[in-house]
């Protein structure tokens, strides 16, 4: 396959949308990026069913029904326990029994499934250029990488779009698996994640080579629309964890001391301080953008893990801007390297410098068109999923490098 039209196969952690995984609607943006700078892509899913879309073909799940058995039992187990999942601790949770156990048993029935899978879509292509396993739990795959690249010579790229929070010291989100015990990052070529910080962290861990590419949004997506407001102050998360604190200052505080100000939560499983805010739950990806046109002002509440490790991305200041949005931050290391604080956004430390910036932009809207215009415009010029995509294929060598941008 020339260069100009690489193939790439990708084993993705999901691709159907109904499982709520954060990262999933942000890869669907990436690989429409990927088809648009030229590349064939196939993609073939850990978790659900294979979904079509105009920009990849698929291939099946081969351990389908195991899946989504072991979800059902780890659903139940939760319920017996009186919550909604099966939650870690959030400072260096322990590599339990039973996670060594549930590897144990992967191991021994899906990984060889997974190998031969991959094996035999290798064989009929004949021609792909490069595997990049996308936020897969990587010891699942342990020793997969290494023989592809063995019998096949193509290279292997691992995508941890979760970084920091994938890290061991942090676990994971509650809904998944801690994805480096018993993994050797030093099986893959590459090593792509989303924070610029925490690269030596993984190279600590044994990779032999890791870069960043920051998340973005896809300006066909996300786009300023002219809808009635309905809430004053929005935020839209999936859950809490790691964030309880930055939510209680920029939301239950404020919504106490502000009783003239809506405030609105979208998402689920809030444990902490939410104060007076109304909670609308659940918003469709596709009514997603609508729903932040909707907020005067829309907030970045980015969890501790990613907030205090420089340049860790997440996807939403991304999507606001995309759209407009006057956005509200909480500090995060490094988020100047995407948007200028002030001119592009505002961040505030505590509860009173979040109350000021509040009065301030729903006493001018004028201030808060210009804020959400300036960030649209950084956005489209450095943040779009065709940059990101562009990026890719530079660092597996499947296109030359083009001059660096800010937004990496």
């Amino acid at each position: 396959m020339s260069a100009a039209s690489p193939k790439i196969l990708a084993v993705a952690s999901a691709v159907d949308l109904d499982f709520r995984y954060g990262c999933t609607p942000a890869w669907w943006q990436l690989w429409k990026g990927l088809c648009e700078a030229g590349c064939d892509l196939i993609v073939t899913p850990y978790r659900g069913r294979a979904v079509e879309s105009p920009w990849w073909r698929t291939e099946p799940n081969p351990c389908y029904r195991e899946a989504e058995g072991f979800a059902i039992g780890r659903a139940a187990l939760a319920r017996v326990r009186g919550d909604s999942y099966l939650r870690r601790l959030e400072d260096h949770p322990a590599d339990t029994l039973g996670d060594r156990l549930v590897r144990e048993a992967i191991w021994r029935w899906v990984t060889p499934r997974w190998k031969r899978h991959l094996e035999r879509i290798l064989e009929r292509e004949r021609d792909v250029d490069a595997i990049v396993v996308f936020t897969v739990p990587m010891s699942h795959i342990r020793g997969v990488p290494t023989a592809l690249r063995e019998r096949f010579g193509v290279p292997v790229v691992y995508y941890d779009g979760d970084l920091p929070m994938s890290l061991p010291e942090y676990g994971g989100m509650d809904t998944g698996f801690n994805y480096y015990h018993g993994a050797d990052p030093g099986e893959y070529d590459l090593v792509i994640a989303n924070s610029e910080g925490g690269l030596e962290r993984l190279r600590e861990l044994g990779a032999r080579r890791a870069e960043a590419i920051f998340w973005a949004a896809d300006p066909s997506v996300f786009s300023p629309l002219a809808v009635e407001k309905e809430h004053d102050v929005y935020f839209y998360g999936f859950g809490d964890k790691f964030r309880r604190e930055w939510l209680a200052a920029l939301v239950g505080e404020p919504s106490r001391r502000l009783p003239e100000v809506d405030f609105a939560l979208g998402g689920w499983d809030f444990q902490g301080d939410t104060g007076r805010a109304r909670l609308t739950g659940h918003v469709p990806f596709n009514a997603f953008n609508r729903a932040i046109s909707r907020a005067r002002v829309n907030l970045n509440i980015t969890r501790r893990s990613h907030a205090s490790v420089y340049a860790s991305s997440t996807c939403r200041p991304f999507e606001l801007a995309m759209a407009g949005s006057a956005i509200v931050s909480n500090p995060c290391a490094g988020i100047e390297r995407w948007f200028e604080p002030g001119r592009e956004l505002l961040v505030v430390e505590d509860a009173e410098e979040a109350i000021g910036a509040y009065r301030e932009l729903l006493d001018d809207p004028a201030r808060a068109d210009e804020l959400g215009r300036s960030a649209r415009e950084r956005a489209l010029d450095e943040h779009t999923y065709l940059h990101r995509a562009k990026r890719l294929l530079e660092l597996v060598g499947l296109r030359e490098p083009a001059r660096a941008v800010a937004g990496g």
